[in-house]
């Protein structure tokens, strides 16, 4: 992988495809129970107990203002924050996708609502369009 390559963990919520940096990933578990978290935002699904340590559980959908789901999601990232371990709840777990620096673009200008603010790239796969996240703007509360 040259110096101009990036590598996105990618994942679904609903339709949409989307990818946040490989390296910041720490690892991937099914979805499980999580206790919830009194007054927290709405994002927050809760929290849960990953080999001793408490991570605290976003919901992406919510944070990227798509609409609920129906049953709860199939896994959670973990990824590595400046203050620790966050879990990340997405629909559907994608590949590792190697990202060409020249193959990146803005964010389309079509894109509307809260997801706008945390997509800072896009680039065409085959068959689908894979955006960007900003981790820390996700995680960020």
């Amino acid at each position: 992988m040259s110096e101009a390559t990036k590598q996105f963990c990618s994942f679904a919520i609903g339709e949409g495809h989307y990818g946040i940096d490989a390296l910041r990933v720490q690892e991937i578990v099914q979805a499980r129970t999580t206790t919830p978290v009194p007054l927290a935002s709405a994002s927050v699904v809760g929290l849960m107990n990953l080999r001793g340590q408490i991570v605290t559980v976003l919901d992406v959908r919510e944070r990227l203002g798509a609409a609920s789901r129906k049953s709860a999601g199939a896994a959670i990232v973990v990824v590595q924050t400046s203050d620790g371990a966050i879990g990340l709840m997405v629909d559907e777990i994608g590949d590792v996708v190697d990202v060409a620096s020249e193959h990146m673009e803005s964010p389309p200008e079509t894109l509307r609502g809260p997801a706008r603010a945390f997509i800072v790239g896009a680039c065409k796969l085959p068959g689908r369009l894979l955006l960007t996240l900003d981790l820390d703007k996700v995680v960020a509360l």
